[in-house]
């Protein structure tokens, strides 16, 4: 099985994420703040949208959602223990739950820290995860509902997922994130290369995203805290670095 996996900027930094079944020609769309830029997006891929999956209830991830349902008929999912905060669930999941996009299906994983109720999407046969604002390329979310002990945890999850899943998260963050990241470390031969790759994409007008699992532990200083503790001095170093 094969899934399509397309990022779709829109924003001033965001990425949405344009998904298709191979299989079936099941779409969906994760995070679709804006209506729009996203609307022709997906009317440059067939028109088709079956999905609007939601990782997390912050408005640059979910304020287009209500209209593009309305719009196209598609139907939304999001975590029921944070649907209060959601648009209108069609579908709602918990972690651990099994969701399925024609033939590929995700499973929904608890990854709590950067907002409490925060879900990532992982579709094995696709080797991709949708991670939203918990894991970022050489980087991770700020800890603005959770706790350093939830995000590690979190983190955890992630990071024990195949090394060949592409990491699809919610933000075009990347240099500034290698540029933290090489402060903590310098000798990181691995985070080097990827530092001239992405500032070589980025010169290009073209997505750092997503990563892999398998770079993400290569090169991601957050993925290499020994402990809470650890973590907690790494993410307040991040938040006060300039």
């Amino acid at each position: 099985m094969s899934l399509t996996v397309k990022p779709i900027a829109i924003l001033d930094d965001n990425y949405a994420w344009f998904l298709r079944d191979d299989a079936t020609g099941t779409t969906a769309v994760v995070d679709a703040a804006v209506v729009g830029p996203i609307a022709d997006f997906v009317k440059a891929e067939g028109g088709r949208l079956d999905w609007l999956i939601i990782t997390h209830h912050h408005g640059d991830h979910i304020d287009g959602i209500p209209e593009l349902a309305a719009q196209t008929g598609a139907k939304v999912t999001g975590n029921a223990n944070d649907s209060a905060r959601l648009p209108k669930l069609d579908l709602a999941v918990k972690p651990g739950d099994r969701f399925s996009l024609g033939q590929s299906e995700a499973v929904v994983i608890d990854t709590p820290g950067h907002t409490r109720g925060h879900i990532s999407w992982h579709f094995p046969t696709g080797d991709a995860v949708m991670c939203g604002d918990t894991l970022f390329a050489a980087g991770c979310g700020r800890l603005l509902e959770g706790t350093a002990e939830e995000m590690f945890h979190s983190l955890a999850r992630l990071a024990a997922l195949p090394a060949a899943t592409r990491v699809c998260c919610g933000h075009e963050y990347t240099l500034s994130n290698i540029r933290y990241a090489l402060s903590v470390e310098p000798e990181n031969a691995a985070l080097k290369s990827f530092e001239t790759l992405a500032k070589s994409l980025r010169a290009e007008g073209k997505p750092t995203l997503p990563t892999t699992i398998g770079t993400e532990k290569a090169i991601n200083p957050f993925l290499h805290a020994r402990d809470v503790a650890h973590f907690a001095e790494l993410r307040k170093g991040k938040d006060n670095f300039r």
